[in-house]
């Protein structure tokens, strides 16, 4: 108890210095978020995404702090430290909260963090982002409603993830199946591919699997998790891309292997077919899997040419729109 105590003291003897030091500092933009060193999830590598376009606008941004001069703050979903925002926050400066999840829906079970989520908009925000639409549409069923919501999809960093230098897809070799994941929730998807390992054609298939997984494959191919440019050369040599995640708000993953060319199969669950639009097909139960490849197989080049996701710069703009920064 005494050890929280001080913990408490010492955090906000913190901020307090902080918010006097402010006062000499200066910057436009705040981003509120504890970013992990890579290779990481993809609520990191897309904050890393709008921190470097911002400041190839020429703005100056800062990291959980807020200069005397700095006009917004985005903070994202719950990855950031609630109480100093709510020290450090000031008038004048326009406090934006990045959402994704329901976190409850995804994990398959409710743990109160939603809900939390919620109490800190309620708290700071003036205005909220959603990643997909299925997002803000599931927080408005469990009847969570947000401050000032839109919609902005996430994007991938086109500098690592495109689709230049990709492998010729070739109907006369095997075609090559690739899935990611960061986590081993049951959720992200693995009964799908194990599923998938039973059943494929290995005489017409082979199968990659890129991250971490809560089953060992046998027949599918298994890579640890990598970094983003090692992830980007290893999908540019695949042929198609599978995800059977369910609830995915905005599964970046997906994001990720579109930008590099790859037409995509998708369970129809959360986001996915706002991703992927007319460049892949999805299904509803692992037997419509076979059938469905045997289409983007077929109609390969149709549904690669399909491939639409909004740019960096796009999503940038659309964020500092939000965040009242012209």
């Amino acid at each position: 108890m005494l050890r929280q105590q001080l913990g408490r003291y010492r955090r906000s003897l913190v901020t307090e210095f902080d918010k006097a030091a402010a006062q000499f500092c200066e910057a436009d933009v705040s981003l509120f978020h504890s970013f992990a060193p890579p290779p990481g999830g993809g609520g990191h590598q897309f904050m890393r995404l709008l921190w470097s376009e911002f400041e190839r606008r020429g703005l100056c941004v800062e990291n959980n702090t807020i200069s005397h001069t700095t006009r917004a703050c985005l903070c994202n979903s719950l990855n950031f430290d609630f109480e100093r925002l709510r020290r450090l926050r000031r008038p004048g400066c326009r406090i934006v909260h990045r959402v994704d999840g329901p976190i409850g829906v995804y994990r398959g079970r409710d743990d109160g963090t939603d809900r939390g989520i919620w109490d800190i908009n309620q708290d700071l925000a003036d205005a909220t982002i959603f990643q997909s639409q299925y997002s803000l549409d599931k927080h408005l069923e469990l009847g969570l409603a947000f401050k000032a919501p839109c919609v902005i999809m996430n994007t991938a960093d086109a500098r690592i993830f495109q689709s230049e230098g990709r492998i010729a897809f070739d109907r006369q070799r095997k075609i090559r199946l690739v899935s990611t994941s960061w986590s081993d929730n049951p959720n992200k998807g693995a009964a799908t591919y194990q599923w998938l390992e039973d059943h494929l054609d290995w005489d017409r298939f082979e199968y990659t699997f890129v991250g971490r997984s809560p089953i060992q494959f046998e027949r599918i191919r298994m890579v640890a998790p990598l970094p983003s440019q090692s992830l980007a050369d290893l999908l540019r040599q695949q042929d198609i891309f599978i995800t059977a995640s369910k609830n995915d708000p905005c599964s970046n993953s997906l994001i990720e292997a579109l930008a590099c060319g790859l037409p995509s199969l998708y369970l129809n669950s959360g986001g996915h077919q706002e991703i992927v639009g007319r460049a892949g097909l999805g299904f509803a139960s692992v037997a419509e899997i076979p059938s469905r490849l045997d289409q983007i197989v077929e109609e390969y080049t149709e549904l690669q040419a399909r491939i639409a996701l909004p740019t960096p710069t796009e999503v940038a703009g659309r964020y500092l729109a939000v965040m009242g920064i012209a």
